[in-house]
């Protein structure tokens, strides 16, 4: 395969990550001849904040009021963002968007927008809304498995006054990291995963979006796509990752989703990555 014609992998984190969180992914794939660019979203990476509060020993109290770089930015910001990366990558050859839990809101929103710039979508355990908008779905009997209130006991100040969601996850609170750990990466070591949680930032934005940013079959449907299912993820349960996989399918039937199946929990396919660049390197042989 030609350079010209290699495709480049758009990596999109999810909530309170970073690119950052892609790094070993990204080694696995390079060693296989591939090239990615793990994107950044606003307020993301080197820009987001981590104030003197966060630091230890913590001020609590000044962390629940500071505020953050984050607020204010919507998904309309994040899926410009993520637009301005794919018009440069394309120029390079196919592009195949990669999207993990959270990020498949903006992926999802790109390609609306943009089908043109995306060979290939694909879905890691993420969000791609059809029926329901985002919100929504934490409601539905898919979801009931969901433990919702572990961000809670690490919650810092009121996401309505802050005007963004904060987390304390340099929190010592055992209940509260052992929740994480139940959520995040029950299968992993106690070591991979605090040295995982201290990757994620504190801020994260409120905006995911309206029923006029899920998945539209005369743009987004009209884009081959793949959801790779993470088997073991509570974050994101097999049964709401297989609901989203059936209701794009409906939407779309003459292009329905490549399934791909991994085991492993909601962040094991970063900490261990081997298995999903495989994946990966499959799906851009199809794009030869």
């Amino acid at each position: 395969m030609s350079r010209q014609m290699q495709p480049t992998f758009v990596l999109v984190h999810g909530a309170f990550s970073n690119s950052f969180a892609f790094a070993p992914l990204q080694a696995e794939l390079g060693l296989l001849g591939h090239r990615s660019v793990a994107v950044d979203l606003p307020g993301h990476g080197f820009e987001a904040t981590y104030t003197r509060a966060y630091q230890t020993p913590q001020d609590l109290e000044g962390l629940a009021t500071a505020p953050g770089s984050i607020k204010g930015v919507t998904l309309a910001d994040n899926a410009a963002h993520l637009i301005g990366i794919l018009e440069r990558a394309k120029q390079n050859g196919p592009v195949i968007l990669v999207s993990h839990s959270r990020g498949g809101v903006t992926a999802t929103a790109a390609a609306n927008a943009r089908p043109d710039l995306i060979d290939r979508v694909v879905y890691v355990s993420a969000w791609c809304p059809v029926d329901l908008d985002v919100s929504d779905y934490y409601a539905e009997p898919e979801m009931a498995t969901v433990d919702a209130a572990s961000l809670g006991l690490a919650l810092a100040g009121n996401p309505a006054e802050l005007g963004l969601l904060r987390v304390n996850f340099r929190t010592a609170h055992p209940d509260a990291l052992a929740a994480f750990k139940a959520s995040f990466l029950a299968d992993g070591t106690d070591e991979e995963f605090l040295t995982f949680l201290n990757t994620f930032q504190p801020d994260e934005n409120l905006d995911v979006g309206t029923s006029a940013d899920r998945a539209q079959a005369e743009t987004w449907g009209r884009i081959p796509k793949t959801y790779i299912r993470l088997a073991d993820d509570t974050s994101l349960p097999l049964a709401i990752q297989d609901r989203l996989i059936r209701e794009g399918d409906a939407l779309t039937p003459d292009n329905p989703y490549d399934v791909r199946t991994l085991e492993g929990s909601h962040l094991k396919w970063l900490v261990d990555p081997a298995p999903a660049a495989r994946v990966l390197g499959e799906l851009a042989a199809l794009q030869g």
